[in-house]
């Protein structure tokens, strides 16, 4: 795979949680691709503001990690009938519940990135400003 051009500028912050396998992988492709980001720790930094804007561009379900232990923990009634609202405030009290890295920013070509999970093909072209399939 060809590497990103680390000489264009890119304003990138990978938000996640720093023991998280899928986060510490992430980091080393970012640098491994000498892509400069800033990382932001949903633990000891608090939930970004930008969460409502992820869930208006994403939906609630792509941010909302169902497949962790914090959200298997839950107790069915706080599963079931899960909406916006409730999913929001979920990921607000307990942000292990958001799926994990999320990346915002602005990638090579100058456009608007947000990344959630890691799959390092879309990645490289995304941070590129290729479309994607």
């Amino acid at each position: 795979m060809e590497k990103l051009n680390h000489r264009a500028v890119m304003m990138l912050t990978l938000h996640g949680i720093p023991n998280c396998d899928t986060v510490k992988k992430a980091r080393a492709w970012l640098a491994g691709n000498g892509v400069d980001a800033a990382f932001h720790d949903f633990r000891k930094s608090g939930v970004p503001d930008a969460l409502d804007a992820w869930v208006a561009a994403l939906g609630w379900a792509v941010l909302l990690n169902r497949a962790g232990t914090t959200f298997r923990a839950l107790p069915e009634a706080q599963k079931a009938g899960l909406d916006a609202p409730r999913a929001l405030a979920l990921m607000r009290e307990q942000p292990a519940m958001i799926k994990r890295p999320v990346v915002s920013g602005v990638n090579a070509a100058g456009e608007a990135v947000l990344l959630v999970g890691f799959k390092p093909e879309i990645w490289a072209d995304v941070l590129k400003g290729r479309p994607i399939d």
